[in-house]
């Protein structure tokens, strides 16, 4: 009998996943962090206390927590996304500890104040609802079957501040909160990812009804007129929240995100040239019919007109930036608490005084990675609604941190949203989570290896077969 040559056995390395690089970054984020409130308490000549150990202690447990979930749940999901999120937590952090200093605000015996003690509390239920997201969340391909619910629930919780009594939901003008027995919640902060799952569903399902051919002008091919009614409706939404909650930054960062959406499912122009008129013509209607939206961008043209009274924000802003100049004072040393709500809408000032420009954009860099990152996800991720979804996630980070940083510097009028992972409150801090855990789940199905090849790290070459406006 002879024997048949037997075929060398190749033995299959096992795939990078990335998750020891993760975990090295998580620890130098968490170094960045107790090293910049050590810089805090040593320019405010404040001994070094056993609950810095317990602030440093929490931060590492935290994170290190959702490091293990991401390592079992979702193993190939890209490694920069969760350190770049934890440094930004961490240095919002420890504004917010530096604001409490400014304010006087300290507990009895702990070196936080009752701000940071209990944003410290959120960024622990954050990262609980992060990695559940992250364990439970198997495919994100299955969100799409409740997209129509996601959008009905979306848009109730956007109702809801405006049906109650303004005592329970009204703070500053603008009517978005629930006050319940000393608890708030600001429901728009989860109604933007569920509209966003809902609008990409309704983008795979309905494509045709997008990507119909109307007249051709200039060069475009306009929708047909009875196509309009999606676009119509975000637009009516959108003016609804401007009117009736006041809520000028939700309106605008939900209507710029569906068109975002719109122009990357159909790759058509002329979408969004339709939507910003529309959105024109809805902004030149509010400032002649609410005196709210008035006052805004009277302040915006002019804040000096009335230093004291309504400007008397955007002043300190601007002196706050002035101060910082190019290296800023250093943490410890500027003076943040002259700013009305620094620790919320105008963290971002705080940090243009004490770290300056230099540190400013190395904060904005942070979410450009983060930003970038997202849309890599987008472009490498094999299904549409992952594609859109993907990219409407990231798109929504950018537009909100254009709204906050362009209101706080005076390139727009002022509208009031918060600083995604830095500034105070519990319901953007948990809503933020969510989207991020919702984007790693999408990454790792973008990356993780199919049929035994290397994983999709580098998807810019594969992906070009499928463009992203191809739905």
């Amino acid at each position: 009998m002879s024997s048949q040559p037997q075929a060398p056995v190749t033995v299959v390395p096992p795939l990078p996943n990335r998750r020891n690089a993760e975990l090295f970054l998580l620890g130098f984020a968490a170094v960045i962090t107790t090293v910049a409130l050590l810089i805090v308490e040593a320019n405010q000549e404040r001994g070094v206390s056993w609950d810095l150990l317990q602030y440093t202690l929490g931060f590492l447990a935290l994170f290190g927590a959702a490091h293990l979930a991401v390592r079992r749940f979702a193993p190939y999901a890209d490694p920069l996304l969760l350190p770049v999120v934890a440094v930004l937590n961490g240095l919002g952090l420890v504004m917010i500890h530096r604001l409490d200093l400014a304010e006087g605000a300290l507990g009895t015996g702990g070196a936080r104040g009752p701000s940071a003690n209990q944003q410290m509390l959120w960024t622990l239920v954050g990262v609980i609802a992060f990695c559940l997201v992250v364990a439970y969340l198997s495919d994100h391909r299955m969100l799409a079957r409740y997209g129509y619910v996601c959008g009905l629930v979306g848009l109730v919780f956007l109702a809801i501040p405006a049906l109650l009594p303004s005592s329970i939901s009204e703070e500053n003008g603008a009517k978005i909160w629930i006050r319940v027995h000393g608890f708030s919640i600001q429901p728009a902060e989860l109604s933007k990812i569920l509209l966003l799952i809902f609008f990409a569903a309704v983008l795979v399902a309905k494509r045709s009804l997008f990507t119909s051919a109307g007249k051709h002008f200039l060069g475009m091919n306009l929708p047909r007129p009875r196509d309009l009614a999606p676009l119509l409706a975000a637009w009516i939404a959108s003016v609804g929240v401007m009117v009736f909650e006041k809520d000028l930054g939700t309106s605008l960062l939900l209507y710029a995100s569906f068109l975002v959406l719109v122009y990357v499912a159909t790759d058509r122009l002329s979408w969004v040239l339709l939507g910003l008129t529309l959105f024109a013509i809805g902004s030149v209607l509010a400032y002649h019919v609410f005196a709210h939206v008035r006052v805004r961008v009277e302040n915006w043209l002019d804040p000096f007109a009335d230093p004291d009274g309504t400007g008397y924000q955007m002043v300190q802003s601007l002196f706050s930036f002035a101060t910082g100049g190019i290296f800023g004072t250093g943490l410890g040393n500027g003076q943040p608490g002259t700013v009305p709500a620094a620790s919320t809408d105008f963290i971002i000032a705080a940090v243009g005084e004490e770290l300056g420009l230099v540190g400013l954009a190395g904060v904005l860099m942070l979410y450009t990675i983060l930003i970038i990152r997202g849309l890599r996800t987008a472009i490498a991720v094999r299904d549409s609604f992952g594609k859109l979804l993907a990219a409407g996630l990231a798109s929504t980070l950018a537009i909100q941190l254009f709204i906050v940083v362009g209101g706080v510097t005076k390139l727009i009028p002022l509208t009031g949203l918060t600083t995604p992972w830095m500034s105070y409150g519990g319901s953007s801090l948990i809503a933020n989570y969510v989207l991020l855990g919702i984007l790693i789940r999408i990454s790792h199905s973008a990356r993780r290896p199919l049929d035994g090849k290397a994983p999709n790290a580098t998807p810019i070459a594969a992906a070009r077969t499928e463009v992203i406006g191809r739905v």
